[in-house]
Parts: structure tokens; C-alpha cells; sequence
């Protein structure tokens, strides 16, 4: 076997905010860009925004996953790793396979399949003499992204302490179960049966250590266009791409909310001791067409730069209209009861009359109006959320 030259990436920095999961092997640091992402979502340049966006994604694109195989020695590990890279195992950079034990050391192997996936090929169990604590210290299971678990024949207890381990590590990890050719040749049951068996046996084992489901496969690493091959590539498929871009986009999504919430909080701090034109620059206070607008504006969701926001994204307009409930003041008083009470005519002749007792009338009536203004400042800034939510969504490269 040979010495990988690839090394598994170290977690990432303890810097980012706790609540988010991130990618060991993404190598963006919290640093980098994070104050010109959150100065341009202040500004409401939503444009710069989608440019750092993309930005991310093809950083993240880039970023090796690291997926390790293991199991039992002599469960096939090395052949089901050049079945799923698509080639021979006479090939020059094929894992060595054999009826000996053949893997002693950690091999890395890439595969066209999968652009930017390093796929580990670990000694089994078998072919060690240390404790399974050791064996992972020694295999470095922590650095990697997904495990892949290669049993055959039996669903030996090696099996279930690894997923059991896997499982207190909150590492996401598959069972497939190889060498289902000689099952079938050798078994008396009928194929529906005999695969039912395998799937229940190795659940059964599984819930008596209390782990949790995991994805089960059942393959023949001699014929990968039979049985579950193209399922486990499928899934293999989503799991990879959102173990590339779910960190990134946790992040970014995190960063938003924040920076959009902090901007609501310190325009209403200052409605409430500044004029709303000092403010927000509204001239009428009680036009609610005019401070709707100045408001969209504000955050960057105007109409024209929705526009130029969706022909960025290369997505028809109507589509990121059509989830912006404050694009006119009448859709937006159906979405929102209270903004509909604020605005209707009773309401807006009760305050008239006010106008008319100047030593109680004046307060109640700026009140209502920084209520108002409150309640349209914070539908615009959840519209904002969710055009944002859009553009992270489309980001993600297909």
C-alpha cells in the first residue's frame, strides 16, 4: 500500500460562533471577508453580497472531503474502493487487493466520479492488535468527513463498536455490506429473502447498542451495476455536497440574520430619540407608500435591485418578486394584521381627531406612528432575510 501524500485537514477554527457544524476540511477562515460581508449587508449592497457568496461556494467547491473505508480485514475494503472509483484492480493506482491481508497502512485514492474527494483506504481491524480506542486514535477518525463500514459473511461486534464510536462522534457514516455475489451463489433463500436477512440482521445488532439507523447498501463490489451500487453513489452524491457547502452556508445565513437584526435594533433605538428624517431620511412620516420604499431601499430589496440581484443569480425575476411581501403597501397589509389595523381608515381618523388635543393627541399620535414605522421596518428586514435565503440556496453549485 502506499504512503498517502494527502493528509486529512485539521478541524477548523473554535472562533466560529458554536451554533454552527462546519466542514473539518474547509479552510475558510472567520476572518477573511467577514467584515466587508457584514458592512456591505449593512449598507444594503446586496449585490457585494452575492458576490461574497459566490465566492464561499467556489472556495468550499474546492475543499477536499475526506471519506474513510473500514471494517473487519478480509471484508473487501480495497476492491469496493476500486469498484466505486469505476476501475480495476489491475490499474496502476488501484488499492491492492488480495485473499491476504493487504492494506497495512492508510492509502489515499481520488476518483473522477467525485472531483475534490479523497477516499481512505484504513487497515482493518483484523490486521491490528491494538484496542478499537487506539486503532481510532492511530487511523486519525476524527479528520474525517464520512465513514463508510465494509462488512461481509457477518456483522461481527468490530462492526457495531465502530458505529457505535462513529456515533458518539457525530460522525455520519454507511454500512455496505459487500461480496453480495457469493451470498446469492451460495445461499438457499430466495434473493428478496436472503437481502431482507442481511438488511434485518445487521439492524438488529445495531439497536441492541442502541445506534441509530445508518444508511444500509448491499453490493457486489465484481458487478457495481447491480443491487444498491447506484443508490450508495446517489446518496454518497447529496451527502458529499452538503458536507462541502453546509458549513459555508450556516455561516453565511448566521452572519445575515445578525447583521440584519442588529441594523432593526439601532434604527429603531434611534426612531425612538431622532426625527424619522434624521433617521431614515422620510420625509412624510405618515406617507406609508413613501417610508415603505425608503425602507426597502434601506436594506437593498427596492425593486430595481431585486432586479439586478436575480439576473446576477441568472434567476427570472418573478422569482425572487414573487417572496417579497413588501413590494407594495397592500401586499404587505394582507400578510400582517397589525400593520392592516395600523393603517386602515378608522384607525387613521382616530388619530385626525387626535391632531385636535394637542397636550394628549401629540404623544399618542408619535406612538402609533413609530409603531407603524416599527412594524414596516420589520417586514422589510424579513423580506430581506428571505431574498438572502434564496440567493444561499442558488449559490450551492449543482
Amino acid at each position: 500500500m502506499e504512503d498517502s501524500s494527502v493528509s486529512p485537514r485539521a478541524p477548523l477554527s473554535a472562533s466560529f460562533p458554536s451554533v454552527v457544524p462546519y466542514h473539518t476540511g474547509w479552510n475558510i477562515s472567520p476572518e477573511e471577508g467577514a467584515m466587508s460581508l457584514e458592512k456591505a449587508l449593512a449598507d444594503g449592497k446586496l449585490l457585494e453580497v452575492i458576490s461574497m457568496v459566490r465566492e464561499t461556494m467556489k472556495t468550499a467547491s474546492s475543499t477536499p472531503v475526506n471519506i474513510a473505508v473500514t471494517g473487519n480485514s478480509g471484508n473487501g475494503m480495497s476492491t469496493f474502493i476500486n469498484a466505486l472509483r469505476g476501475i480495476g484492480h489491475e490499474e496502476e493506482d488501484s488499492a491492492p487487493t488480495g485473499l491476504v491481508r493487504t492494506t497495512q497502512t492508510r492509502g489515499s485514492y481520488l476518483f473522477s466520479c467525485f472531483p475534490n474527494v479523497v477516499l481512505w483506504d484504513l487497515p482493518g481491524m483484523g490486521t491490528l492488535s491494538q484496542s478499537l480506542e487506539d486503532y481510532v486514535l492511530e487511523m486519525e477518525f476524527s479528520q474525517y468527513d464520512l465513514f463508510i463500514i465494509i462488512a461481509s459473511e457477518q456483522f461481527s461486534m468490530n462492526h457495531v463498536m465502530l458505529a457505535k464510536t462513529m456515533k458518539r462522534m457525530g460522525k455520519k457514516f454507511y454500512i455496505v455490506w459487500t461480496k453480495l455475489d457469493r451470498d446469492l451463489s451460495t445461499s438457499h433463500f430466495r434473493e428478496g429473502h436472503l437481502l431482507k436477512n442481511i438488511q434485518e440482521s445487521i439492524l438488529e445488532n445495531l439497536q441492541k447498542e442502541q445506534v441509530d439507523e445508518p444508511p444500509i447498501f448491499l453490493v457486489s463490489s465484481l458487478d457495481p451495476l447491480l443491487y444498491d451500487f447506484q443508490k450508495l453513489r446517489d446518496t454518497l452524491q447529496m451527502d458529499i455536497s452538503h458536507i462541502k457547502y453546509n458549513g459555508p452556508l450556516q455561516m453565511l445565513s448566521y452572519t445575515c440574520e445578525k447583521v440584519i437584526n442588529d441594523k432593526v435594533i439601532s434604527l429603531k433605538k434611534k426612531m425612538a430619540t431622532h426625527s424619522l428624517q434624521d433617521t431614515v431620511g422620510i420625509w412624510d412620516p405618515d406617507d406609508s407608500m413613501e417610508s415603505l420604499n425608503t425602507y426597502r431601499m434601506l436594506f437593498g430589496v427596492g425593486d430595481e435591485s431585486v432586479e439586478q440581484m436575480a439576473q446576477r443569480m441568472k434567476t427570472a425575476t418573478v422569482h425572487y418578486m414573487a417572496l417579497i411581501k413588501s413590494q407594495n403597501l397592500q401586499t404587505l397589509r394582507r400578510s400582517d394584521c397589525k400593520l392592516r389595523f395600523l393603517t386602515c381608515r378608522v384607525f387613521k381618523a382616530f388619530l385626525n381627531f387626535l391632531r385636535y388635543t394637542p397636550l394628549l393627541g401629540n404623544p399618542v399620535i408619535r406612538y402609533f406612528r413609530l409603531m407603524k414605522h416599527k412594524c414596516i421596518l420589520e417586514l422589510v428586514a424579513k423580506d430581506t432575510k428571505t431574498i438572502l435565503g434564496k440567493v444561499l440556496k442558488d449559490s450551492i453549485p449543482d
